[in-house]
């Protein structure tokens, strides 16, 4: 006779071994012979969660409707080191856009891709409109609040034939009262269904009837008032909770608040707190890393990712932020090895070996060059990647003195993307040296359109057009060039010369 293991802990068993749709497919089945078996009901709301869960703690993103129709600015001139919106704050010491290319937001290009880097706050809602949202550059993405929305239809995926619960037909007060399944259901309501307003319902009564003395109910709270964009009374919850239990996670939410609030100085207090009650804890110290580098504090967030890499020396973020840190402050032979301990733990992707290609050009490898931009080529995933390879190779070309290469690489850029504005730029001074000053002209005019951040544009037409005698035209994209890179010296010495000359006249 044949031995037939427990449905119900079969199906825990499928959980913990984090097959969820195998797991609900038996919970499915038991509730369809004993529909009241709290167990099976619980698990089942468990694994729908698990199956569509999002850690919004590493997806945070502030969309075109949180940044142009945001109402809880503190200050609108803040002081330098104390704000994340304005460009202009950066410590001394920082990287220039000589050396290391900038976003739109004015900040120095991070060695890690996050939500938090992919946008940028726009000056107006006509520029946030205007612009082109990709994820490659510092562009607003869309409204966090439609992401939620569409977030929310995974839960149609796992359930082909409608919702597993029917939330309009639910008495949230009588499960309010049990412990065990509220917390399951809370889960289920707030990141399967996405409906914040009864998953507020349900939290405001559970917490209520633990006599507002349990942390986690008060932490849902904070994170349905942060989505609802209550960012004071999130933080009141949060920091009611860290009163009852410290928790890394509270720390954490808390300090998601606070970047919202535009207060990163206070958010960094309150990681070194965290710190005091979690020594060495690592996502407390990437927190403050992250920070200090969108606050262009580049020295102080590369020491922060050094003592994480102290407790885990298999963390990509920190390994590739610091790689990145050598390779812009003229070290690419220590970022080469960076790179490469990224590439022995495994990550094997396009812009790895995009990096790997211009460390050992930079560090006179010429024999690795070539290889790594073959294989880049070979591993990208979409055109913009393809565009950043093939203007890397015309990089290397213009440094080995190639300008055919070069000028054909620049032209695959373009290729792939349209919108590419270093390659813009590269090529109008390519065009400029074979003696096509009007191509050379439109070229720079593209450039200076598609990264107003950017300075190379604006200076190189300032150049052009002074060469060719148009006096006020270079004097105007002096002063853009100014705006961008106000600590450039050639562009000083242009208009210096310039206003000299307005002043005879």
């Amino acid at each position: 006779m044949e031995v037939q293991m427990d449905p119900l802990f079969l199906a825990w068993s499928y959980f913990r071994r984090r097959k969820f749709q195998l797991c609900s497919n038996i919970c499915s089945k038991i509730l369809e012979e004993s529909p009241y078996d709290q167990a099976a009901w619980s698990l089942k709301t468990r694994a729908l969660t698990e199956m569509v869960y999002i850690d919004e703690l590493e997806v945070d993103q502030e969309g075109i409707a949180e940044m142009t129709l945001d109402e809880s600015s503190i200050a609108q001139v803040a002081r330098p080191g104390t704000s994340l919106r304005l460009p202009g704050t950066s410590h001394a010491g920082g990287p220039t856009p000589a050396i290391r290319p900038m976003t739109q937001s004015g900040r120095p290009i991070t060695g890690f891709v996050r939500p938090s880097t992919q946008s940028g706050r726009p000056g107006t809602m006509e520029q946030a409109i205007r612009t082109p949202r990709t994820a490659h550059t510092a562009r607003p993405v869309t409204s966090a609040s439609g992401r939620f929305v569409r977030l929310g239809t995974a839960s149609m995926l796992t359930n082909p034939e409608g919702p597993f619960i029917n939330l309009s037909r639910l008495n949230l007060a009588k499960y309010a009262q049990k412990p065990n399944v509220s917390r399951s259901l809370f889960e289920y309501i707030f990141h399967h269904e996405n409906d914040v307003k009864n998953a507020l319902d349900l939290a405001a009564m559970a917490t209520e009837n633990a006599q507002f003395k349990d942390w986690w109910w008060k932490v849902q709270l904070g994170k349905c008032y942060y989505r609802l964009g209550l960012y004071r009374e999130s933080e009141k919850q949060f920091r009611s909770a860290l009163n009852h239990q410290e928790v890394v996670d509270t720390y954490l939410y808390l300090a998601m608040v606070y970047r919202r609030l535009d207060q990163p100085v206070t958010a960094l207090n309150l990681f070194k707190q965290g710190l005091d009650h979690f020594p060495g804890e690592v996502t407390l110290l990437t927190g403050i890393a992250r920070i200090h580098e969108e606050m262009n504090n580049i020295t102080s967030a590369t020491e922060y990712y050094k003592d994480v890499l102290k407790q885990d020396n298999t963390h990509v973020e920190a390994i590739a932020c610091i790689g990145s840190n050598y390779f812009y402050t003229d070290q690419p032979e220590i970022a080469l090895r960076f790179y490469r301990r990224l590439l022995q733990m495994g990550v094997y992707n396009c812009q790895l070996y995009n990096n790997l290609g211009l460390c050992c050009f930079y560090a006179q490898q010429y024999d690795m060059t070539l290889s790594s931009f073959e294989r880049a080529l070979a591993l990208v995933a979409n055109d913009v990647e393809q565009a950043d390879v093939w203007y890397n190779i015309g990089h290397v070309a213009v440094g080995i003195g190639d300008l055919t290469l070069a000028y054909q690489c620049f032209k695959l850029a373009l290729a792939f993307n349209n919108d590419h504005a270093e390659a813009y730029n590269n090529l109008a001074v390519l065009e400029l040296r074979k003696g096509r000053v009007e191509q050379s002209k439109a070229f720079l005019q593209t450039a200076a359109s598609l990264a107003p951040h950017m300075y190379e544009p604006h200076f190189n037409y300032s150049t052009l057009s002074e060469k060719i005698g148009d006096l006020q035209s270079s004097y105007t994209a002096g002063l853009k060039s100014e705006d961008a890179f106000p600590e450039h010296v050639d562009t000083q010495q242009i208009l210096k010369h310039l206003r000299q000359h307005f002043a005879v006249l």
